[in-house]
């Protein structure tokens, strides 16, 4: 076995092994699943208390706007606010006070609560009030049949959208989806290679400050170590990065099938937050939505998972060759701040074009960050589900692989130099000086 396979072993071994390496592989799926079924689980419970809402109507005009349902009730009265605002024990949840004719003045209406009163709430009041004030303009416009002539004319196109094939083949896409899925690889990667980055960069630093690294290096070449221990952690990420999907796969499967999968959109959308109209995801009766999941059907996973696994690897092998430069150029963490520094920049800058790019994924910004080899990574995979030239994809991997052994030539100089380095402040000019270096024949 060759001294690099005997460093990567042991990276790997004594990181798989340790306690905090073990809790958090297993504990992160169980805390993705919560995410995913607890939305859907309090969708389900049904709250039985019925809201009263006291209206106090001084036009005279709203009598009989509102109308109750399984949350609200509205009860009408002619006493002044003040009388509800003085009670102790109350039997409201809010007061609505109307002043004036809302089709002149829309700002007349007012919910009074002792707490901040919800959104929910004030929607479910404002339609009600904006239906009857609609219907009053359009009375007064003294029009016959003007109502229904205008519900005839409103429109809701749904624009769908279709690939075609290198075959000709029409497969159903949907631009939503492709943003979800570039979206949380690019995420993915982002966070493999700050997390394992800078794991490397801190295992330099630690074997450097403890001396053990002495008695490495004395076995095995510098280069070798560094080799090793990038490809070990490497491994290390990629072995619970699988094992999060295969366990949160497993848990949300389990989960589903023993509390059933029916969930009341309605109530799932309330509890998310979310202000979704029907046409922005289009359920069915039964509660699935068709053009989505015949979308998610005709995606290509395969050739995104291989793309996806080729640029997971390629960015953080170049800047995992870095950070271990830095680290192995300074005494402790504390000083590895001023170097790291430029190298998460890219990163960051990476996350912020790739956002943008998501609207954009053939624009300018988009096609150069996914050549660039510091941004690629996470860019190009915000780009691939919309569909990518294949020249594009081979020249981005084939900048991603020269500069990674570019870096690696860089990191190797900096780090055969610096391992053995103790007790001086090493700056710039000094590490591009290493770089620089040629040794005499």
């Amino acid at each position: 076995m060759s001294k690099i396979s005997l460093i990567i072993k042991r990276e790997y071994t004594t990181r798989v092994m340790k306690p905090s390496f073990i809790l958090l592989t297993f504990l992160t799926p169980v805390l993705i699943a919560g995410m995913i079924m607890l939305p859907l689980f309090l969708a389900q419970i049904e709250d039985d208390t019925v809201n009263n809402i006291v209206v106090i109507d001084q036009t005279g005009m709203y009598r009989e706007v509102f109308e109750g349902n399984e949350k609200y009730a509205f009860e009408y009265s002619d006493q002044p606010i003040e009388t509800y605002r003085e009670q102790e024990d109350k039997s409201f949840a809010a007061i609505l006070l109307i002043t004036a004719d809302l089709s002149v003045n829309p700002s007349a209406a007012t919910l009074y609560s002792d707490q901040q009163v919800g959104v929910d709430l004030k929607s479910f009041v404002a339609g009600q009030l904006d239906a009857f004030v609609e219907e009053q303009k359009l009375a007064a416009l003294n029009i016959p049949d003007f109502k229904k002539i205008a519900d005839e004319i409103k429109s809701d196109v749904d624009v769908k959208t279709v690939r075609w094939g290198k075959d000709g083949e029409e497969k159903m896409g949907s631009a939503e989806l492709a943003i979800i899925i570039g979206m949380i690889a690019a995420f993915v990667i982002y966070m493999f290679i700050v997390v394992y980055g800078a794991q490397v960069m801190s295992g330099v630093v630690q074997e450097k400050t403890s001396r053990i690294v002495e008695v490495i290096i004395s076995s095995v070449k510098p280069f070798e170590l560094m080799m090793g221990k990038i490809v070990g952690i490497a491994m290390v990420g990629l072995t619970q990065f699988a094992l999060w999907v295969i366990l949160t796969l497993i848990i949300v499967s389990s989960l589903t099938a023993v509390f059933g999968t029916s969930v009341d959109m309605d109530s799932y959308q309330q509890v998310q937050g979310m202000n979704m109209t029907a046409t922005a995801l289009p359920v069915s009766e039964e509660g699935v939505m068709p053009e989505l999941l015949t979308a998610l059907a005709n995606f290509n996973f395969v050739e995104t998972g291989i793309l996806f696994v080729v640029y997971f690897l390629g960015g953080y092998l170049l800047y995992a060759s870095l950070f271990a430069a830095v680290g192995s150029a300074v005494d402790n963490e504390t000083d590895t701040q001023q170097f790291s520094l430029p190298l998460t920049l890219p990163i960051i800058f990476a996350v912020y074009a790739a956002i943008y790019s998501a609207e954009n994924p053939d624009g300018p910004l988009a096609f150069w960050c996914s050549m660039i080899p510091f941004t690629s990574p996470i860019v190009m995979m915000v780009r691939l589900p919309f569909g990518v030239d294949f020249w594009q994809i081979a020249l981005s991997i084939g900048i991603l692989i020269l500069s990674f052994l570019g870096s690696t030539w860089v990191a190797a100089k900096i780090y055969r130099t610096g391992i053995l380095m103790y007790g001086k402040k090493v700056t710039w000019k000094e590490m591009i000086k290493w770089v620089t270096y040629k040794e005499k024949s």
